[in-house]
């Protein structure tokens, strides 16, 4: 079983920056790669930035040159800093890992932490 938990979702200004975490735990063999997907209101959940084990990253690009995703391996951690934010930033923000754990890659997900900027 394979957890992840998210942390950093608050309200901010537009203008502003935040700096998401994704911790997983359990059992973990290695991590093939994690991502950072949003939902905001009455839109469909999309990708924001995915990054391999690696290092290689991809960006969706509304999102380009203002989010940097990162992961620090030995943590099993994920982490998305958000700078220039604007209103449309505004999203619950998902964790996505490919973990290996027993003797399978799995597809997990985290509760969510929201993001809310005001303009």
């Amino acid at each position: 079983q394979v957890h992840l938990v998210e942390s950093g979702g608050d309200l901010v200004q537009a203008g502003g920056s935040l700096r998401l975490s994704c911790a997983a735990s359990g059992i973990i063999f290695s991590i093939n790669h994690m991502g950072w997907y949003r939902q905001a209101p009455g839109k469909q959940r999309e990708l924001v930035a995915r990054i391999n084990s690696e290092g290689s990253t991809v960006y969706t690009d509304p999102v380009q040159g203002r989010f940097t995703i990162s992961m620090d391996n030995a943590k099993n951690t994920a982490y998305l800093k958000m700078n220039s934010l604007k209103p449309e930033d505004t999203a619950v923000y998902y964790c996505n890992a490919q973990v290996f754990s027993d003797d399978s890659y799995g597809d997990y997900w985290g509760q969510g932490t929201t993001v809310t900027v005001s303009s």
